[in-house]
C-alpha cells in the first residue's frame, strides 16, 4: 500500500503586523514549523493558508453538506525579519482568538 503524501505544514498564527502604537489586522505573522532563516521562506511564498476553526452550529455553506467545522483561507505574501517569520493576508481577517493557534500552510501552488 502507498504512503499517503502531506500537503501541508503547520504553522502558528503569532499576531497582526504592527507598529509600536498601531496594529494592522490586515496582515498575519505566521511562525511555519522547521522555517527558522529568511531563506527558508522563500518556498513558502505564495502557497495557501487555512484557519480551521469549530462552531457549535451546523450550517450550509455555499451548497456543501452542513458542517461543525469553518475555514478562513489566506495566502503567504512575503517574509518578516530574519528568523523565519511570514506575513499573510486572509480573506477575512483573523480573529484575535487565533492568537497561538495552530494553521495548515498548504504545499500548493508549486513553483517548482
Amino acid at each position: 500500500m502507498a504512503q499517503r503524501a502531506r500537503l501541508y505544514t503547520k504553522a502558528i498564527f503569532l499576531g497582526f503586523r504592527r507598529g509600536l502604537r498601531t496594529q494592522d489586522t490586515n496582515t498575519s505573522l505566521l511562525k511555519i514549523d522547521g522555517v527558522g532563516k529568511k531563506e527558508d521562506t522563500a518556498f513558502y511564498l505564495g502557497k495557501r493558508v487555512a484557519y480551521i476553526y469549530r462552531v457549535q452550529k451546523k450550517e450550509r455553506q455555499r451548497g456543501r453538506k452542513p458542517s461543525k467545522y469553518r475555514v478562513i483561507w489566506g495566502r503567504v505574501t512575503r517574509s518578516h525579519g530574519n528568523s523565519g517569520v511570514v506575513k499573510a493576508k486572509f480573506r477575512n481577517n483573523l480573529p484575535p482568538k487565533a492568537m497561538g493557534a495552530s494553521l495548515k500552510v498548504m504545499l500548493y501552488p508549486s513553483r517548482v
